[in-house]
C-alpha cells in the first residue's frame, strides 16, 4: 500500500480562538508521542478526512509539517460536531519505528458460506477488529476473515482461525468465537413474534414483579404515614 502522506502546519492559535480556523476550513489538532513535547497543528479538513479514511486507526500516515521533518503517526482519536458531523479535533500518535504498538485493526469479511446461501442461514459476526501488538512497519491495514468455511450451523470461525502476518500478535483471546450462522426461524417462532399483545397486558419482565397498588391504597398509606418532627 503506498504510503498515506497528509500536510500540517504548527498553529499558535488555542483554547477558543481555534473557532476560527474551523471557519478557514481547518481542523485544529495535537502530535504527541512517547518522551515527546505536544505540538499544536492544524490541517486542511478534506486533505485530512480524505488521509483519514485510507488510514483509520490502523495504518501509518506520514505527517509532512512545515518547517519540520515528516513524522509516522497513528490517527488516535477524532471528535466530531454531532449535529453537523464534522471534524472538530484531531490527535496523531507519533510512532518509533523501532518499538512495538499496541493499536486496533478492522475485520474484513470475505468470501461466500453456503450455510447463508443454500441454506438460509443469518451470518453472525461478533467482532469488528482485534488488539494486535506489532512494530509500525507491521501493522497490517485490516485482517481477513474468509467466512466460507462456514459450511453449516456447526461451522465457528475463531481468532486462532484468522490468518496472522508474520511480526503481528493478537491481544485477544484466540479462542474467541468471531463468525458463525444461525439457522433460519422455524414457523412456530415466527407465528409466536407475530402473536398480537393483548390490551393492557403486560409482560412479566416488565412488570418486574412489583404490586401494582390502586390510587386509594396509595391514599391509605399516605394518611396514616408520620410526620416528620423539626428538631428544634
Amino acid at each position: 500500500m503506498e504510503k498515506i502522506k497528509l500536510q500540517a502546519k504548527k498553529r499558535e492559535v488555542l483554547g477558543k480562538k481555534v473557532a476560527a480556523l474551523k471557519r478557514q476550513g481547518l481542523v485544529p489538532a495535537v502530535l504527541y508521542g512517547k518522551g515527546k513535547d505536544n505540538i499544536a497543528l492544524s490541517v486542511e479538513n478534506k486533505a485530512f478526512n480524505h488521509a483519514y479514511k485510507l488510514s483509520g486507526g490502523s495504518t501509518l500516515i506520514l505527517l509532512e509539517i512545515e518547517g519540520d521533518k515528516a513524522k509516522n503517526v497513528l490517527v488516535k482519536d477524532v471528535q466530531k460536531d454531532p449535529v453537523k458531523d464534522e471534524v472538530v479535533h484531531a490527535d496523531f500518535y507519533q510512532v518509533k519505528m523501532s518499538e512495538k504498538i499496541t493499536a486496533t485493526v478492522p475485520l474484513n469479511f470475505i468470501g461466500d458460506s453456503k450455510a447463508v446461501i443454500d441454506l438460509s442461514g443469518s451470518l453472525i459476526t461478533n467482532k469488528s477488529e482485534l488488539e494486535v501488538e506489532c512494530l509500525p512497519a507491521d501493522l497490517p491495514h485490516e485482517l481477513e476473515v474468509d467466512i466460507s468455511a462456514l459450511e453449516n450451523f456447526d461451522s465457528v470461525i475463531h481468532i486462532s482461525d484468522i490468518r496472522i502476518p508474520e511480526g503481528v500478535e493478537v491481544k485477544d483471546d484466540l479462542e474467541e468465537a468471531v463468525a458463525f450462522v444461525e439457522p433460519p426461524r422455524s414457523e412456530e417462532e415466527l407465528a409466536e413474534l407475530e402473536e398480537p399483545v393483548e390490551e393492557g397486558e403486560m409482560p412479566e419482565a416488565e412488570q418486574g414483579g412489583k404490586e401494582v397498588k390502586t390510587e386509594a391504597e396509595e391514599g391509605e398509606e399516605k394518611s396514616v404515614e408520620p410526620q416528620e418532627q423539626k428538631s428544634e
